[in-house]
Order: C-alpha cells, then structure tokens, then sequence
C-alpha cells in the first residue's frame, strides 16, 4: 500500500477538501509510467497484511465447504467492486474524460458531494485508526511468540511459557512514536519497500509450514461442518466472526485510484487497472485459499487464530522466530501506511484553522548524535504522540487478535468497498432508477449491508465475550 496514498493529492488546508485535478494542470509533478504489472504489484501488496494470518481459523469456523467459498465470493465482490470504482477515474467520461479523481476521497466528492464526502471521511479515517490499534495487538503477540518459541524450545512443549504481551505493545508504541515524526509518505518510501518485503516473507513461511504439518500428519483434518461450539448461538457468533476476518483480509478500495493514477495511457487507464486488478485478486485468492485451507488441514478444530503465534508451529522453532519477526517489522511500516493520512490531515486542519500560530506551523532544527539534523514542529510532535499513545492504550485494552480484525472488516467493508463504488458508478454512468443494472447493483450493495451488519454483529459479539472472559 506504501507510498501510494496520498500520492498527487493537491491540498486545501485538508484531505477532505481535495477536488478533482486536470490533465492540464500546470504543476502536474509527475510522468506516469505504471503498467499492469507494477499495478498489480501494488495491488498485492496494498491486499496482503496481517490479516492473512487468521484465515486459517476463519476456515475452520467455516468448515471445508463454507470457508473456501466465502474467500472466493469475496475476492469476486472484490472484482466487481474495483471494476465499478475503476470508471470513476476520468470524468465525465470513464475512458477519456480530461479531469482525473487522483484518489478515493476526490471521487466520492466529485461525484456524490460535500456531504458524502463528510461521512466517507469519517469511515476511512475511522478504519485507519482501527487498523493501527490492530497492528499494536498483532506485534505484540508476534513478539511474545519469539520468546515463548524460544521458552518452548529449551524446556519442551509442555513447559508452563506464559507472558504478557503489554510490554511488547508499549515499546511498539514507543517506536512509534519516534517513526511516527517521519513528515509525510513521500519520506518513507524505504519504510514501504520493507513493509512489503516482510509481509511477503511471512506469509510465504506460514504457508509453508501449513502445507509440511499436513504432510508430517498424512492426514487431513477438519470437517464440513467446522470447529463444533458448544452451542448453537456460540457457533452462530464465530461464523459471523470469521465472516468479519475474511472481509478484513480483502478490500483495498480506498488506495485503487491512487495506484490506477499511476498509469500510462494509452491504453485508457480503466482498461489497465481493471486487468490488473483481476490478476492481483485472482492470485491473492489462491494464496489466501492455501494458507486458509492448508493451515485448517494441519490443525482441524485446534487450528490457532493466528497462524503464527497461537502454537500449531513448534518447530523449526528459528523459522517461526524468523517469521514473527518479519511481522514485527512489517507492521512498524503498515502502522505508518495507515497513520500517515490521518496525519496529514489533522496537522492540515490545524494548519488552516491556526494560520497564525507559531505551535501549529513553527519548525525547529535538531541535531542529535549519530543520526542527521531533522526538522520538529510542536504540533505535530504532540498529535503524533498522542496518537499512538490512545492506539496502544486501547490495544492494551483489547488485545484480541480475531476480534478486532472482524470488529474492522464487518464495520468498513459495506461502506468502503460496497456502497461509495456503486454509487459514485450510477452518478458517472447515468445509471436511471428501476433499470435492470440499477436493480442489480442495489440488489447486490443491500445484500452485502446484510452480511456486514451480521458480520458486525458477531465480531462485537465475540470482543465482547472476549473481554468477559
């Protein structure tokens, strides 16, 4: 996701305030040079996170045939939805209009108005922070699993290695706060680059170790039905759960016009972005399936709710350090994907409000031992660190790794994913009440709305009973 959001975005004292920009513009500061390729790059990077992780226990809440099914109808909803926002590019027309929406934000303003825009801010900047609080949780527990591994490894798998995990979130807080006064995403592209290397990474060991348990078993586990709860409402509430994890796993609408607006054309852009967005979906939907199917095969109803810290790996007991470690490491630059815009535009409200303040606007030089002079302003100082300081607070909290992923997915799925594209696509194509594809595409977000407050439902449910427990 990286360095893309955000990317020619033109400010006017905020990012709610963004417009629509020209091919004309006079200041255009880029060539773009992007390809299917390198846009299907950043589509796969912009997908896969650290909700890869807990697809494993998804499927076994699902069971063989549910599971795999969900994944897949979601990665197809996730196509359509692309291919809706895809359109909303150029204006007014989709393949060769002159105006560009450079990003989500400037496309629900352009197309639906000031007040639409009001209400996607306040889901897209509410998800942002979700998502920070949920990569504090999932550090912490990758950490605490380097240590118990090691503990396990040197006194046996029955040895009593228990620790807490609030320590391991204050000093990823504390990091944070440091890496968190990088200005903006145009100076931490090293950051990104690392980010995604280490997502890859991990992901492709706990696939690996998924698919060599199920050979050491020569076995598969698992059943149609799923995990057995001890009620029928429990087991309601976990597939509602699961159904919260899968859409957390998935959408990556809210960065699709930034990557689409680093295009080449000719082709038009739409065309492009479309191919690239199917390719990017289809192969992460395999990826998912195998490490979602693979690592309920190795475990059946004992698969943990995050691969690699709830223990189904013991051994090599390195790998699974080195591992965790790349999580660790991916999610001090996936904190800052998603904390960077929320950034920008408190300071750029701030900024606008206060033009004359020296707290709000003021920078000073330091110069500290061993590393390079840097620029602080006050403000921004104490708003990034309060920040990350309410984010790890409430992770301490709530430190429930599944939960609060579903909690996120059911909660910005619909509205993100969903209900923005296919209205902003009636607006663009002129698309008259009561026609078949007015009926379709309503038809199609009102069911989705359906699962997703469901999903809600359930993932509130089970942060809740979590707390209680």
């Amino acid at each position: 996701m990286g360095s893309l959001v955000g990317e020619g975005e033109e400010d006017e004292h905020s990012p709610l305030l963004m417009t629509n920009s020209s091919d004309t513009d006079a200041e255009k500061p880029f060539q773009r040079t992007g390809t299917i390729w390198t846009a299907v790059a950043h589509v796969i990077t912009g997908v896969i996170g650290a909700g890869v992780l807990s697809l494993a226990w998804s499927t076994a809440q699902l069971g063989w045939i549910a599971g795999p099914l969900i994944m897949v109808v979601f990665a197809a909803i996730t196509i359509l939805s692309a291919n809706l926002l895809c359109d909303c590019y150029r204006s007014p027309d989709p393949e060769c209009g002159p105006d560009r929406n450079r990003s989500y934000m400037d496309a629900v303003h352009f197309y639906l108005g000031e007040n639409h825009k009001r209400v996607c801010g306040v889901f897209l900047y509410e998800g942002f922070y979700g998502t920070a609080v949920a990569y504090v949780i999932t550090s912490a527990a990758s950490a605490k699993a380097i240590e118990k591994s090691n503990c396990y490894h040197k006194q046996g798998h029955d040895a009593p290695c228990n620790y807490g995990d609030t320590r391991y979130m204050l000093l990823f807080g504390g990091v944070q706060i440091f890496v968190s006064q990088i200005p903006d995403f145009h100076n931490m592209a090293w950051l990104s680059i690392v980010a995604a290397i280490m997502s890859f990474t991990y992901a492709f060991i706990g696939l690996g170790l998924g698919f060599a348990k199920v050979v050491e078993n020569r076995e598969i586990k698992g059943s149609i039905g799923g995990v057995a709860a001890d009620s029928t409402a429990d087991k309601v509430w976990l597939v509602l759960q699961a159904v919260g994890d899968i859409a957390f796993a998935y959408p990556y609408m809210v960065i699709l016009l930034e990557i689409q607006d680093t295009l080449k054309s000719p082709p038009p852009e739409r065309k492009t972005m479309k191919k690239a967005s199917t390719t990017a979906i289809l192969i992460t939907t395999f990826f998912y399936l195998c490490c979602g199917c693979f690592g309920y095969a190795a475990f059946g109803s004992d698969t943990p709710g995050n691969l690699l810290t709830g223990f189904g790996f013991y051994e090599p007991y390195w790998l699974v350090d080195f591992a965790n470690a790349c999580i660790v490491l991916h999610l001090v630059g996936g904190y800052q994907v998603y904390s960077q815009p929320v950034f920008s535009f408190a300071e750029g409200w701030f900024g606008g409000k206060f033009p004359n303040s020296g707290f709000v606007n003021n920078f000073y030089s330091f110069k500290l031992p061993l590393i390079p002079a840097f620029q602080l302003n006050p403000l921004r100082l104490c708003f990034r660190t309060t920040y990350v300081v309410s984010s790890t607070v409430i992770a301490i909290i709530f430190p429930y790794f599944n939960q609060v992923l579903g909690v996120l997915g059911a909660l910005n799925f619909w509205p993100l994913a969903i209900y923005f594209p296919v209205e902003m696509y009636f607006v663009q194509r002129k698309i008259g009440a009561w026609t078949t594809e007015w009926v379709v595409l309503r038809t199609f977000s009102i069911a989705c709305l359906i699962v997703s407050i469901l999903a809600l439902i359930g993932s509130v449910q089970g942060l809740i009973s979590a707390k209680l427990s």
